[in-house]
């Protein structure tokens, strides 16, 4: 089957650390696997407005909402590239993901099943030593994954607060080197035995 990977730029910053170590990552993919960046800055989507008891979602067309979800669709690995942001990820981060509740929620579009199987990637760039600050954002994305029945194939962390940090970062630069190159789980819930 033929990989298709999504890469999902949250970061506020142009050529911020973050995707510069996404980008060392994807430099070790097969040529054979296709790759599309897209940054959540340049493409905007709108506040989730959560509709599930009053009306069904429709699908959206012509907008950054539309664009985004038929990239997820068509993507076989999606990588979510959002820098630590106050524990976290990234505000165009969580917006698109809240997105993810509507898609569940529109008639014909079997959101979940068709995204279920397929994996779910992180890569984050913090500036803090201690990496398990960044537990939160790992959290949300390994959670987001279980939900929706998909393969978690972990969150690529390196260190870095000005731009090019992380490009001194030689440990996270030669986890970046077999970071896609390991054959995910499936996600499961801390509670799953």
């Amino acid at each position: 089957m033929t990989r298709h990977f999504l890469f999902l730029l949250g970061s506020a910053r142009d050529s911020g650390n973050t995707g510069l170590l996404a980008r060392r990552a994807a430099e070790q993919l097969p040529a054979d696997v296709t790759q599309r960046w897209l940054s959540l800055t340049e493409h905007p989507v709108p506040d989730f407005e959560d509709l599930r008891h009053d009306s069904d979602h429709v699908r959206p067309s012509g907008d950054n909402t539309a664009l985004l979800l038929d990239a997820t669709l068509a993507a076989t690995d999606l990588v979510i590239a959002s820098p630590l942001y106050w524990y976290s990820v990234s505000a165009h981060t969580k917006r698109y993901l809240d997105h993810w509740s509507g898609w569940l929620r529109t008639p014909g579009l079997d959101f979940k099943k068709t995204m279920a199987g397929r994996t779910l990637w992180g890569v984050t760039a913090l500036a803090h030593e201690e990496e398990e600050v960044a537990d939160p954002l790992i959290g949300t994305l390994n959670h987001s994954a279980a939900y929706m029945g998909m393969r978690f194939g972990g969150v690529l962390l390196g260190n870095g607060s000005k731009p090019g940090d992380v490009l001194t970062d030689s440990a996270a630069l030669t986890r970046a080197k077999t970071f896609f190159a390991q054959e995910p789980p499936l996600a499961r819930f801390p509670y799953d035995s």
